[in-house]
């Protein structure tokens, strides 16, 4: 029977041979000069928890050690920024040394507890613009430019040939009070922080940094050139015509006060006499904060995106029969959103894998939709909380970057590459542990990319990578 046991057996298909000494795993198909879209078998393990994995350690020099050992970047100004915001907005402030010294250790020890660094480093933009905003009252009219009262007014004529806010305003009713009240006086207040929950509940991991920061220097960008270029809101030219207004004036809450009114309360009315910027109109943060919200979560959640647009749409309506901003603060107000967005969408917001519905379900992480070099992915785009995808090594800490090591990892932990441990991480995050690669192999890009002996010898990006267990 021995004799029979090698016509029995079943034929070994033939491997063809590949010049160069390529290693046979690699198909043919490859060679394709059609690229290929990535793709990933992976078991499932509970390398899941390491991309929804949150920090709970209290221990301070964790991240001590982590900023002596950083290699910093051009986009680590981010924190210079941030905090020259701090300092100015506590320096403009009533003095008060020992609450002021308060407020900085606080800070500080919140941004270097792992536990609770991974919730405020990512937010700390909007921190900082929520002190900047309500310190600028303390700014002293001498060093504050000409308040702009016809710049608005006969911007809306042109671009729209009448103003849109006192036409919507010209007629009020309990019902259009109530209807504009839900989405300005609650909802501006209210959604970004529901925005942030579930996209930290329900979207990829490293998402909400993502939006905390596209929002919170979004907002920065704006008061300031509210404090630049102060204009009158359409309240002032009801109260006032076309006269020249002047610092130390009181704010109106417009429409809102028949909210107070109908409520029997005095909320609106005190608040928004005395808002610290009353002629910070243009550009409008009531309508670039619903546009920025509405599009992170239709990126996210694509299926509710036309209840998303009628949200902009009602806040929009409402902002101008409230009689609080002209048409062209809304339209100035969403390009700034727009921008952010886009500028987050491309460089470094996590894609979405509209078939999980949890962030615990992700077993990987993929950033941006630009398309990538191979050193704009594994380095030389990196940045110290805005590049997600950088270099990476032991000494490397995740915890000051935009995706916090909730949503990125490396290959760094000696995962196997082609039968060689590498260094050098991959787009996806974080990666599976040792046991669960069996090889990987790297396909050719039609520049004729490949990864020979744990090296790659390239002329372009990586367009095609297959993980087999």
């Amino acid at each position: 029977m021995q004799d029979f046991e090698p016509i029995l057996a079943p034929a070994k298909p033939k491997q063809k041979k590949l010049p160069f000494g390529w290693p046979p795993a690699l198909k043919l198909s490859t060679l394709s000069p059609v690229p290929q879209r990535r793709r990933l078998r992976r078991k499932s393990t509970a390398s899941q928890d390491n991309v929804a994995a949150l920090k709970t350690s209290f221990d301070v020099w964790e991240s001590i050690k982590s900023l002596q050992t950083r290699k910093w970047k051009i986009y680590d100004i981010q924190h210079v920024v941030c905090l020259g915001f701090i300092l100015f907005s506590l320096f403009i402030l009533p003095s008060a040394p020992i609450i002021k010294t308060a407020v900085l250790l606080a800070l500080g020890g919140l941004l270097l507890m792992p536990i609770t660094q991974q919730f405020f480093l990512p937010s700390l933009p909007i921190w900082t613009y929520l002190l900047y905003f309500f310190a600028s009252r303390f700014i002293a009219p001498e060093y504050r430019p000409h308040i702009w009262v016809k710049v608005l007014p006969a911007l809306e004529n042109v671009l729209y040939g009448a103003n849109l806010s006192n036409i919507l305003s010209a007629h009020s009713h309990p019902v259009l009070d109530l209807l504009a009240w839900f989405p300005y006086g609650i909802g501006h207040f209210a959604l970004p922080a529901i925005c942030s929950a579930i996209l930290f509940l329900f979207a990829a991991p490293g998402s909400t940094p993502v939006f905390a920061r596209a929002f919170g220097y979004m907002c920065m960008l704006a008061v300031t050139i509210q404090l630049i270029f102060p204009c009158t809101p359409p309240w002032y030219e009801k109260a006032h015509g076309l006269e020249p207004a002047h610092y130390g004036m009181e704010g109106s809450p417009a429409g809102l006060a028949r909210i107070d009114k109908l409520f029997g309360v005095d909320m609106y009315t005190t608040s928004f006499t005395t808002a610290p910027l009353p002629f910070g109109a243009f550009p409008s943060l009531h309508g670039a904060n619903a546009v920025l919200e509405a599009l992170f979560m239709q990126y996210y959640f694509p299926k509710f995106k036309y209840f998303f647009i009628f949200y902009v749409g009602w806040i929009w309506w409402a902002t101008m029969y409230l009689n609080h901003h002209y048409a062209v603060d809304l339209v100035g107000g969403g390009l700034m959103a727009a921008i952010a967005y886009y500028i987050s969408r491309v460089r470094w917001l996590p894609r979405p894998q509209l078939e999980k519905r949890t962030r615990w379900e992700y077993e990987y992480v993929e950033f941006g939709d630009r398309p990538k070099t191979y050193d704009e992915e594994y380095g030389s785009a990196s940045a110290y909380g805005l590049g997600l995808l950088e270099r990476r090594t032991a000494s490397d800490s995740d915890e000051w970057t935009l995706g916090s090591s909730s949503s990125l990892d490396s290959l760094s932990r000696g995962d196997t590459v082609c039968g060689s441990s590498s260094s050098t991480p991959d787009i996806l995050s974080p990666t599976t542990p040792n046991d669960d690669f069996k090889h990987v192999v790297l396909g050719l890009t039609p520049q004729g990319d490949i990864w020979n002996g744990g090296r790659l010898a390239r002329e372009s990006e990586l367009s095609d990578v297959v993980v087999l267990s």
